[in-house]
């Protein structure tokens, strides 16, 4: 007998099917694959971009009306033409116009998302549901108090913890990541046992009042444990999990439950990190004068030793 895992390795396995023609692709894959393969320049993308973003409208603009709509100059439009494979802008711009018919007179080509629910594989059947999950994540915003206050809560939690363990663990990197650009005392912890009751002790006893935990598939012993630590040092416990009832559940003090991603050998997260970041807007909203700060001093920060690339 196969285990739980490795039945649904089975299930999700990705088949190949039948090729697609470029005639069948969706106009928006056929131009990425018109403009990847060339090495663009950053004024190239955002014309490359624009024109995937806009298909219906650009294909039949003059170079002067294009360059003007995207905020290049005509030389750029032509050199991102030749760039792209083509003599010129005239040959893209009659390509561009053949894929945006197809598109408005909906032939197979289109992109039609009917015609795609009709033959769905198992990667648009992932996303399918995942698509379900925000949905229903939508329905639960229409009152969006519960986010409101807990992100009132964590913004003055000081330090303010961050659990997330096992696989959870990237959930909770990617919240206290951004976190620590607008709060000034995060602590995180991904690792259980010992490790992780030394810092909830710690986080307590520096004034700490909140816990933000992340508990996906498959749920650990350690993590219920550690809440469990994390409440009997008196923190109160925020919780963001697939599940709203059960052992960790009962442990906290708010839950936002919302659906994870199953259908592939491993789950997907979309619907719990847009959950994160409403919670971090949440925050943010809190103290807005604390957060434009931060923000403020962090990308002096980040200019000064050139943190990031400059596109």
């Amino acid at each position: 007998m196969p285990s739980p895992q490795q039945a649904r390795a089975q299930a999700s396995a990705i088949s190949a099917g039948r090729p697609v023609t470029e005639a069948e692709a969706a106009p928006t894959t056929r131009l990425r694959a018109l403009f990847d393969g060339p090495r663009l320049s950053p004024g190239q993308r955002r014309i490359a971009q624009y024109l995937i973003e806009h298909i219906t409208e650009t294909a039949f603009l003059s170079i002067t009306d294009l360059a003007e709509r995207v905020g290049v100059s005509q030389p750029s439009v032509t050199r991102f033409a030749t760039a792209v494979g083509f003599s010129g802008y005239p040959a893209l711009r009659e390509r561009l116009q053949s894929i945006a018919l197809s598109k408005l007179a909906g032939t197979p080509d289109a992109d039609d998302a009917a015609a795609e629910e009709a033959r769905p594989n198992e990667l648009q059947a992932a996303v399918d549901a995942e698509i379900d999950n925000l949905v229903n994540l939508r329905r639960d915003f229409a009152d969006p108090e519960q986010v409101i206050e807990t992100g009132r809560a964590l913004s003055r939690s000081a330090p303010l913890t961050v659990l997330g363990l096992r696989i959870s663990g990237s959930l909770a990197e990617y919240f206290a990541y951004a976190a620590r650009r607008i709060h000034p005392d995060v602590r995180l912890v991904t690792r259980g046992g010992s490790v992780a009751y030394d810092a909830l002790l710690q986080s307590r006893e520096a004034g700490g009042t909140w816990v933000l935990a992340f508990t996906m598939p498959r749920h650990a012993h350690e993590t219920l444990t550690a809440v469990r630590v994390a409440r009997r040092a008196g923190l109160r416990v925020a919780l963001v999990t697939d599940l709203g009832l059960g052992a960790l559940a009962d442990e906290a003090d708010v839950v936002f439950a919302t659906g994870t991603g199953s259908r592939l050998v491993f789950d997907s997260y979309a619907a719990p990190v847009v959950l994160s970041a409403a919670l971090l807007q949440a925050m943010t909203d809190a103290d807005p004068e604390r957060t434009q700060a931060r923000l403020e001093d962090y990308e002096q920060v980040a200019d000064e030793h050139a943190f990031f690339l400059k596109d």
